[in-house]
């Protein structure tokens, strides 16, 4: 397993800054023909590093309401099935869970629905208190650092360096640290396919 390069890195700068640009215009920005985009991209989809394809909507033209950002600081008990809850609704555009269990939604609600609308969505037991700001502007601008590839091995979690195995079950790319960590992944596996 290869870490990222620099051509995999400009593939990828180049896709945050038009996800809909041509693979054709990508390779001559990169010197490399369309094909090996291709391959890149497919790789990186592959590796998980690119998870899809989307566009940025400016909501204050096709929404009624007003953006706010909500912070919800969740009871000890709750688990997260409030931010997937929060993830799967129609005005909710971001979901942050903190370590401290403390939820930060970015979403655009009717104005002064705020908590009927969070009412609506969430079981109020399940939070202790709640704070809602509107949002004057906001700027959502990924980059794309220099890094390494950072990928954890399916079997023990270890990082995945690379001496590291990747290999393919049921349409699905995993990851293992070791010819070992493999091994024990297949046993199970087989094990469990033979089962069904």
């Amino acid at each position: 397993m290869r870490d990222l390069d620099e051509t995999d890195l400009d593939i990828l700068r180049l896709l945050v800054e038009d996800a809909r640009r041509p693979y054709s215009e990508i390779a001559d920005r990169v010197n490399v023909s369309p094909p090996t985009v291709s391959d890149r991209v497919e790789r990186l989809a592959d590796l998980g590093v690119i998870n899809r394809f989307t566009i940025d909507i400016d909501r204050s033209l096709i929404s009624k309401g007003v953006p706010v950002l909500v912070e919800l600081d969740l009871v000890p008990d709750a688990d997260d099935r409030v931010a997937k809850r929060l993830a799967d609704t129609e005005p909710v555009e971001h979901v942050y869970l903190t370590a401290e269990n403390r939820l930060v939604v970015h979403a655009t609600v009717p104005d002064g629905e705020v908590r009927e609308t969070l009412h609506r969505i969430v079981d109020m037991e399940l939070v202790d208190s709640l704070d809602v700001s509107l949002v004057e502007e906001h700027a959502w601008e990924p980059q794309v650092s220099d890094g390494e590839l950072s990928l954890s091995c399916e079997e023990c979690a270890d990082p995945v360096t690379h001496d590291g195995v990747t290999t393919q079950y049921d349409g699905d790319l995993f990851h293992f640290c070791s010819e070992e960590c493999l091994g024990t992944f297949e046993d199970r596996y087989t094990g469990l396919t033979s089962q069904n």
